[in-house]
């Protein structure tokens, strides 16, 4: 059985190489090359290889973007190659749904069973990266900064991101201009920022601006 790859990384030298190294494997045909993460998209639903070897630094989308746009299209096994060494990313495309993550300093050898496995459906980690994932999933989550805000305060905050003005938000939420003060005083002082802009700026840094009240 032959296994289809794409390949998608944004330096050409890069995907020459690995064409090369895959092209020698008589089981493995490379069914298409990709040098951005919309270009990925797109080659990965023209071709529905078996296996994509995805760089996560690209330009346009990066490879999470990628692993995101790629659940509602024909999935293949996602085998990361890349130079991103953090925890962060390691994690991150391993809760996505990444079959494999290997280090671009990895051996040849290493890459061409990582494709097979995947293929295979069987996870590829390095002793030591098995080591970082599970140490990094057993840390605790990170606390989050809007904590200290009511529900109502984490609205208005979201709507002073937006750039709204108070009267535009005691109509949005349908509550009175005073009380939009009120709760901007509250916000202000429980996240220890000094102004507006600075609230504006905190919530975005942090999201807040997607994030829906839920009750």
């Amino acid at each position: 059985m032959t296994i289809r790859v794409v390949i998608a990384d944004d330096h050409r030298v890069v995907r020459e190489g690995l064409c090369y190294l895959l092209g020698q494997e008589p089981d493995v045909e490379v069914a298409g090359e990709a040098g951005d993460g919309r270009q990925t998209v797109d080659v990965v639903a023209a071709t529905r290889p078996d296996v994509l070897l995805l760089d996560l630094y690209m330009p346009e989308m990066d490879g999470h973007a990628v692993i995101a746009a790629l659940h509602d299209t024909h999935r293949p096994a996602i085998v990361v190659l890349t130079s991103a060494t953090d925890d962060e990313h390691l994690v991150r495309a391993m809760h996505a749904g990444a079959t494999s993550y290997l280090l671009k300093t990895a051996p040849a050898d290493d890459v061409i069973a990582a494709v097979r496995a995947a293929a295979a459906g069987t996870a590829s980690l390095s002793p030591e990266l098995l080591t970082r994932l599970t140490r990094a999933l057993r840390r605790p989550p990170p606390p989050d900064p809007l904590e200290p805000l009511s529900p109502r305060e984490r609205d208005v905050l979201r709507l002073i991101a937006r750039g709204h003005s108070n009267r535009q938000i005691a109509r949005d939420l349908t509550i009175g201009e005073q009380t939009v003060k009120t709760h901007v005083r509250s916000i202000l002082t429980k996240l220890g920022l000094q102004d507006r802009v600075q609230a504006a700026i905190f919530a975005l840094r942090h999201q807040a601006d997607s994030c829906e009240h839920r009750p």
